[in-house]
């Protein structure tokens, strides 16, 4: 490949002028970053472009890293320090060539020392950003992984692994990085594995014994996807170090236990929520992620707009005392929605108290309990107690009981603003629930000032999203008219998405504005009235919202129909 300056290539081929070059070229001045990366960043050229004019121009590969196979070898090829120092990863290689895929084939620096390095001739070849980001994680992650079960399996019978490290304090944190090569063999395959939690935007993490091997399994945008076998010997070395981190027994095998950890990754500070559980083939534990930032606390974060949105805000905005309540069966985002709230309505003239059970976020100027029901501090008690703290706004974690409920609502009659989460599948039958447990229906009715139910549907993975026209039977499972021209959208399934055609998730919502005659209506126990009261208020049922995203290509019909049933 010849040598050639960028701004020069792109001018040439058209793509930019030579004022927006300049221009460039000073936003560039003193930052330190590439000029394709900066040209990016300003919105003068689509990452397309670049990709294109480089390939035309200079005449190198194009390879999509997203459906494209990385042998495990290639690993062993490039030191991981150096791939992650220039973003680029071998894809193939022979005794004298090294294939090399980069965003930016005109980093010389980067070609130059992964030829001193390899000592192989380097032939770039052109990726997309993100895929190259992506390859380089998932390559030197299961590299890690690998080399750190064959290491244990190898000195198996020569230590106990894992058991070295001092417990860690509640407020100790601990950096998980696989490029530790002094650190022993356990904890370097932990280390790798909640790495590629991080990478893949995982929640949860399973380790699921079996009769011959353990399975790590990952929930990835709500489903479990199979990672990598560890073999049954290595089980119990795995297991010892993550009850270390978490300062759990790790002599007590038939009992379950929880524990917490603090981790750094890449970063960023994940919170640790370690569960065993003993089975037949040995203990099974499950790992809950929580990111310190709430990156998805905000409202259009968690998918709420237009209609929906102006709803959500003038209920926030307009209530300063009674219940908001958030339903949803569990998993569906009610947490996310109420720390959208919270972030809302904190500001330096209220109090604004929540009661949490775990503390998923930590959210500066709120005041934030844990619940710890085995010491008594359950949600009835400790709301009893936050009364008595002079709360203009009170979080309710979770309703889960009679006592709880009724404490919320009577407070909430005394003149402060409750927000809180029930279990339940849509608003209305948020009602009944709360009927069920033993409020009174005059306290739900003077009380609840709004109620939002929503759910988590999968998107459309953007890279493999392609229309068609539904079936008639499509058509009528949701409620669209019958007739019309449709247009629908599903993903084909791609490397990006693990072939399942989705990537990532969005809420869908339904928001509920007690009126005067819903009040009437919760208060009379009438159903009947109750339909006819949300009908004059303009109420749209959550599947409304589910039609729309759909025509709009966000979701398919197939998702709707897996989340809500027959809506």
């Amino acid at each position: 490949m010849r040598y050639a300056r960028l701004g020069d290539l792109l001018v040439k081929s058209g793509t930019i002028s030579e004022e927006q070059l300049k221009e460039a070229l000073s936003l560039q001045s003193g930052t330190g970053e590439r000029l394709g990366s900066v040209l990016q960043e300003h919105g003068i050229i689509t990452e397309k472009q670049l990709i294109d004019t480089l390939m035309s121009q200079l005449g190198v590969e194009f390879v999509d890293l997203n459906t494209y196979h990385i042998p495990a070898e290639m690993a062993q090829i490039l030191p991981k320090s150096i791939a992650k120092k220039h973003m680029v990863v071998p894809i193939r290689a022979t005794r004298n060539d090294v294939h090399l895929a980069m965003a930016d084939p005109l980093n010389f620096v980067a070609v130059e020392e992964v030829r001193a390095v390899t000592r192989r001739r380097v032939i770039p070849v052109i990726a997309a950003a993100a895929s190259v980001e992506r390859a380089v994680q998932n390559l030197y992650s299961n590299q890690g992984a690998m080399q750190a079960i064959e290491d244990m399996q190898r000195d198996l019978l020569g230590s106990q692994y894992g058991t070295s490290s001092s417990p860690m304090t509640q407020a100790q944190s601990m950096t998980v990085d696989e490029d530790e090569a002094d650190a022993a063999p356990a904890i370097r395959l932990v280390n790798s594995i909640i790495d590629r939690a991080c990478t893949e935007g995982a929640s949860d993490i399973h380790m699921e014994p079996g009769e011959d091997s353990m399975t790590i399994r990952m929930r990835i945008d709500g489903a479990l996807r199979t990672i990598i076998p560890v073999p049954r010997e290595l089980q119990n070395s795995v297991i010892s170090r993550l009850k270390i981190m978490a300062r759990m027994d790790i002599a007590q095998k038939n009992v379950p236990q929880d524990g917490r950890a603090v981790v750094n990754v890449r970063q960023e500070t994940l919170d640790l929520r370690i569960s065993s559980l003993p089975t037949i083939y040995g203990e099974k534990v499950v790992i809950r992620l929580l990111r310190k930032t709430p990156e998805l606390a905000t409202l259009s974060g968690i998918g709420l707009e237009g209609e929906n949105r102006t709803r959500f805000c003038n209920l926030v905005d307009r209530t300063t005392e009674g219940v908001i309540l958030m339903v949803g069966p569990t998993g569906s985002g009610k947490t996310s929605t109420l720390y959208a709230m919270i972030d809302r309505l904190k500001n330096e003239e209220v109090n604004l108290v929540s009661l949490e059970d775990p503390v998923e976020y930590h959210i500066s100027g709120v005041c934030q309990v844990q619940i710890n029901e085995k010491t008594g501090l359950t949600f009835a008690n400790v709301l009893r107690s936050v009364l008595r703290q002079d709360p203009d706004i009170i979080a309710v974690g979770e309703i889960r009981d009679g006592e709880t409920a009724e404490i919320a609502m009577r407070a909430a009659m005394t003149g402060h603003l409750v927000l809180s989460t029930i279990h339940t599948n849509s608003a209305v039958s948020s009602v009944d629930r709360l009927l069920d447990i033993g409020v009174e229906p005059y306290l739900i009715a003077g009380a609840v000032k709004g109620i939002i139910s929503q759910r988590l549907v999968r998107r459309i993975c953007p890279r493999c999203r392609r229309s068609y026209v539904p079936s008639p039977e499509e058509v009528e499972s949701l409620g669209l008219p019958a007739g019309g021209e449709y247009k629908f959208y599903r993903g084909e399934g791609c490397g990006e998405c693990f072939n399942t055609g989705y990537r990532g998730r969005t809420g869908t919502f339904e928001i509920l504005t007690i009126t005067p005659a819903i009040r009437r209506a919760i208060h009379a126990r009438s159903l009947k009235e109750l339909e006819a009261a949300m009908e004059k208020a303009s109420f749209l049922p959550i599947m409304e919202n589910c039609r729309k995203l759909v025509l709009d290509g966000v979701t398919s019909s197939e998702e709707v129909q897996r989340v809500l049933g027959g809506g």
